[in-house]
């Protein structure tokens, strides 16, 4: 496993890199070893049906739970760090000394005048073994160092807007005191400037100040939604994750909020993680989209690409499953379903995250990826 810094990142090419982020409940895999990064000011769609692990894909990114294994990098700095891939190199690297040594052993037997020169190599496996530990167990050390030492005040210039606008908001706090919740805990006290900025940020999200005095209760779920984008924007951060923001709001506010997010990102110069499973809002929104599935990234490419030519067989069944305000196109309109042990064939080759065409990954076996590049070219 490496723990390097990414120096496209610290260029500022790229603003977040996710490694192999796997984010394990038990034996449930929520997330298994996704990566992907975002460009400073962009805005990256993640979609997926529910339950396919793009909640918890930003909540391990801003650090509401430590990752099981990967990393995460925030401006050339490791934020969070798993263990997984640590422990997974020496489970491995046991199991090879172990049947190297045991082949050398059989050959001893079989081989008597052989046994001085096999105990030599022996030696030498286990030795380099004990040193794959060791590098494996200092990696592991230094991991939980940093992901107990962590630089709060630049995991804090990532903010997060969440899904549900009701549940999210303290029914006991004013609107005033939910937005100035952050800058009390970073120690700012003077209150003239905690109100003035959030005086500030509730005419950027489209509320006036008299709304600071009330309590969440009074206001609709279009306007909740905005008091939790202006608790994220009132702390200026340089990214937001935002999950799945409009899912649970009225059509016509989803315009309304995503138009406000749009102004916010062209105004703040935002960079944005946007999760949802509404493709078409996506589409409209996002400069790269990735898709997931059962905890996997299995396809990652540009908005426009990835909507003009969808290789894995889930993307086209996603994709196949939006409707349009067309009648005669409804009445024709094909659904594609997707069956994993139908569309793939993974007994004998087993796929990886690849890059099939520029800019466009998919997961994929040798046979498949020869297939993409077939269908593209062809």
């Amino acid at each position: 496993m490496s723990d390097k810094k990414y120096p496209e990142v610290q260029t500022g090419e790229v603003l977040l890199k996710v490694e192999e982020l796997s984010q394990h409940f038990g034996p449930l895999k929520a997330v298994d070893k996704v990566s992907f990064d975002i460009k400073k000011g962009e805005v990256f769609g993640l979609v997926g049906e529910s339950g396919c692990g793009k909640t918890t894909t930003g909540r391990t990114i801003i650090k509401l739970y430590n990752p099981t294994g990967g990393n995460v990098y925030f401006k050339g700095q490791r934020i969070g760090a798993g263990l997984l891939g640590y422990k997974e190199a020496i489970k491995s690297a046991n199991a090879q000394a172990k049947e190297e040594v045991a082949a050398l052993e059989a050959d001893s037997k079989a081989n008597p005048d052989k046994k001085a020169e096999n105990d030599k190599t022996i030696a030498e496996i286990n030795a380099k073994l004990k040193e794959t530990i060791s590098e494996n167990k200092k990696a592991m050390a230094r991991a939980k160092r940093e992901n107990a030492n962590v630089d709060r005040d630049l995991v804090t210039q990532i903010q997060m807007i969440f899904q549900d606008p009701v549940a999210s908001l303290n029914p006991r706090m004013t609107v005033r005191e939910i937005i100035a919740e952050g800058m009390v805990i970073k120690g700012i006290k003077d209150k003239k400037y905690i109100d003035e900025q959030v005086y500030d940020v509730l005419d950027k999200v489209g509320l006036v100040r008299e709304h600071a005095g009330r309590y969440p209760h009074e206001f609709s779920g279009g306007q909740k939604q905005r008091i939790g984008i202006a608790r994220s924007v009132v702390m200026r951060p340089e990214m937001i994750i935002a999950d799945e923001p409009v899912s649970a709001l009225d059509v016509s506010v989803q315009a309304q909020v995503i138009n406000l997010l749009n102004e916010l990102r062209e105004e703040l110069g935002l960079t944005i993680l946007f999760i949802a499973h509404d493709l078409s809002v996506v589409k409209y929104f996002s400069d790269r989209i990735g898709v997931m599935y059962f905890g996997k990234m299995v396809e990652l490419a540009d908005s426009d690409e990835l909507f003009r030519n969808p290789m894995h067989p889930y993307t086209r069944s996603l994709l196949s499953a939006i409707p349009l305000p067309d009648p005669n196109y409804e009445k024709t309109r094909q659904r594609i379903t997707y069956a994993p042990l139908r569309d793939h064939d993974y007994s004998v080759e087993k796929p990886s995250f690849r890059e099939v065409v520029p800019g466009h990954f998919v997961l994929c076996s040798d046979s498949e990826e020869k297939k993409y590049r077939e269908s593209v070219e062809g």
